[in-house]
């Protein structure tokens, strides 16, 4: 019989992980994890394709924990409820996650998978839709995560230093993208309504008149 396998794939993406936490991108090398999960160096290629695919491993499966994070924090009773919720989750994820989060977006790490990708801006999406109006729901959540991204990003580099209430600025924030969005749909909805089409084709000017402004124009030259 085979001899039983000293660690698995799960495990050594858990260590990777773990050491990226704890000591950072450069400490993260094959070594290191094999030493974490006690096996050698060279065991670890059975399991992972080097370095680099270990380490898009490791995002591809902290964006799915998000995404079933964001998933658990819409109700889907109110949409701006939702949008608050999800916020305040994936802003809770990358100050859990501060040296993974960074790297979702990092084109030179690898990023995510496609799949891990869909699934993490699946909640958002979908709120966003609900809020905004299906035709704006790829723009507005572009537009919720691109700030949410920008905001934590300056957060875990300690980046905001004008002083105040840094919370303060995040809720600020949130309620002005609930209020944008919102009225964005109210926006579009007022224009359909008041549109040509809410009263008919717009209507042919008489006979008279079209004499008039002949007459008019013949007169001013």
């Amino acid at each position: 019989m085979p001899a039983p396998a000293r660690t698995s794939t799960e495990a050594v993406v858990t260590a990777g992980r773990a050491i990226l936490e704890r000591q950072g991108l450069d400490a993260l090398t094959m070594q290191a994890v094999a030493e974490a999960v006690g096996v050698r160096a060279p065991s670890l290629y059975k399991r992972v394709p080097g370095r680099d695919g270990l380490l898009r491993m490791i995002v591809d499966e902290a964006a799915l924990e998000l995404a079933a994070e964001l998933d658990g924090a819409v109700e889907g009773h109110d949409p701006a409820t939702d949008l608050r919720a999800l916020a305040d989750a994936f802003r809770g994820f990358a100050r859990r996650n501060p040296a993974t989060y960074p790297l979702f977006f990092d084109p030179r790490q690898g990023g995510m998978s496609d799949e891990a990708r869909d699934r993490s801006s699946d909640a958002v999406r979908r709120v966003c839709a609900a809020l905004a109006g299906d035709a704006a729901a790829l723009p507005a959540a572009r537009m919720v995560v691109a700030w949410a991204n920008g905001f934590v990003t300056m957060e875990l580099a300690d980046a905001f230093r004008l002083g105040g209430d840094v919370d303060e600025a995040w809720e600020y924030a949130v309620e002005g993208l609930v209020a944008a969005l919102s009225g964005q749909r109210k926006s579009i909805r007022s224009m359909s309504s008041s549109g040509p089409s809410a009263g008919g084709p717009p209507s042919r000017p008489s006979s008279s008149s079209r004499a008039g402004g002949t007459r008019s124009r013949t007169s001013a030259r």
